[in-house]
């Protein structure tokens, strides 16, 4: 027969266990995780601070080449209208 008192010192020593798991948990997220998660999103930022400058850089070379040459401009988006409908009839 279990006694009181076994099943009590066996759920301490599970309670324990589980307390020291806890910190191990947090100690791996703090030392290994969280810093990886900082690493990716500053990579991530600066990617992306990248890709939108090159897009406005390339939008504004686009604009002074539409400023400069309107009706090619006009030309090019009449001739891409026409094949966009030919090709969604």
């Amino acid at each position: 027969m279990v006694s009181v008192a076994s099943v009590k010192d066996k759920a301490a020593d599970t309670r324990e266990q589980l307390q020291q798991l806890r910190a191990q948990v947090e100690a791996l997220m703090s030392d290994r995780v969280s810093p990886a998660l900082a690493d990716a999103a500053s990579r991530a930022e600066s990617t992306y601070r990248a890709a939108s400058d090159s897009v406005q850089d390339n939008a504004e070379k686009l604009s002074a080449q539409v400023r400069n040459k309107p009706l090619i401009a006009i030309l090019i988006a009449a001739a891409a209208g026409f094949l966009l409908g030919k090709l969604f009839r």
